[in-house]
């Protein structure tokens, strides 16, 4: 059986979508494991017009794509927010991400908090800080994530697409061929 695209030694585009913070990170295959190509935090002033903070992340992520190449866009969901009002900031900044990918032509999927935070630490309630120290052991040039919490969000939204076998969980909740993916993601197979 084929590898999925994503993970044939393609570049993975993980997002988490903030309206004040919004993470990206860029992973490709490394030797023995992925390796982060670039990551950064797209950040807004508040003082800004909401459409011109939206703007700012789509121009941000747009220039991320266009500067880094990759194949897939993997972005995280919005579980629970504060207020009704935080929740339709995160919305509308999750909407700029998924419009700023499919412009771009990338396949798109979405990931619940829960298993981003699986996925990068074992434990799908792991907080910020854990999420970040996960990170470290699990691609190579993690320190390039340092530079937020948001960026490390966003490798371990793109490290949650690749151990998720370059597909979203089904139906069932079951992950077909995770294992291989990740083995051959990181060999960079299939360049």
């Amino acid at each position: 059986m084929p590898l999925p695209r994503a993970v044939c030694g393609q570049r993975i585009l993980g997002i988490d979508p903030g309206l004040a913070a919004t993470g990206w990170a860029v992973i490709g295959p490394g030797i023995g494991k992925p390796a982060v190509i670039a990551c950064g935090t797209i950040r807004t002033t508040p003082t800004d017009d909401q459409a011109a903070r939206l703007v700012k992340i789509a121009r941000g992520l747009r220039a991320a794509i266009a500067a880094h190449a990759p194949l897939v866009a993997a972005v995280e969901q919005a579980l629970v927010a504060r207020s009704a009002r935080s929740a339709l900031a995160l919305g509308e900044a999750r909407g700029v991400a998924l419009l700023a990918a499919a412009e771009a032509g990338l396949e798109v999927h979405q990931y619940l908090p829960m298993h981003v935070k699986q996925a990068a630490t074992g434990y799908g309630h792991a907080d910020k800080g854990q999420v970040a120290r996960a990170i470290v052991h699990l691609v190579a040039a993690a320190a390039a994530t340092a530079d937020s919490s948001h960026a490390a969000d966003a490798v371990a939204v793109a490290l949650c697409h690749l151990g998720h076998g370059g597909a979203p969980r089904g139906a069932s909740g079951r992950r077909g061929g995770a294992r291989a993916a990740w083995t051959a993601f990181a060999a960079g197979a299939g360049k």
